[in-house]
């Protein structure tokens, strides 16, 4: 059932079941552009997260895993598992950094450019399907609104927070 098929509109958001809030509702959206973006990058024998990390570093490479991982929000231990997973592939290839001995630069290959121009054409076709009917300024907004949720996430996370 989709929120448009709800048989019983409620009036106020706080007055419906856990399921049917907007957080419940934020989650589901989530999972399911997941869902559509790894179904999507299959044909590439990709994820979504992999495609992410390989976009990122089409447009920012080469960086260190550390660096990637802190701008894909995601572990460390994750980012080096993909990396690992993309090298194997040969789509990057790990680097001496030259300011620092001690740290691996990650930069894609000849083959990982390619195949990071495919992904970035089906991340077009799938944003172009997921804002059909949203006009721009919705779209902005809704942006807007998430950015605050994530800030709120880290201030109601932060071991300071006081409730």
């Amino acid at each position: 059932m989709t929120v448009t098929d709800s048989p019983d509109p409620v009036s106020h958001e706080l007055d419906t079941p856990p399921w049917r809030r907007v957080e419940s509702t934020i989650i589901s959206a989530a999972n399911d552009i997941r869902a559509l973006y790894d179904s999507r990058y299959a044909e590439l024998d990709l994820t979504l997260s992999l495609a992410m990390l390989l976009c990122y570093l089409a447009d920012f490479g080469p960086v260190s895993q550390s660096h990637a991982a802190d701008h894909l929000r995601q572990g460390r231990a994750v980012t080096g598992t993909q990396v690992d997973k993309l090298e194997a592939r040969g789509l990057v290839e790990r680097i001496a950094d030259p300011g620092d001995r001690r740290v691996w630069l990650v930069q894609l290959t000849a083959d990982g450019k390619e195949l990071a121009a495919q992904a970035i054409e089906i991340d077009v076709v799938v944003r172009r399907q997921l804002r059909a009917g949203i006009p721009r300024e919705d779209r902005h907004t809704l942006a807007n609104l998430l950015l605050t949720l994530q800030s709120n996430i880290a201030n109601a996370t932060n071991p300071s927070h006081e409730s």
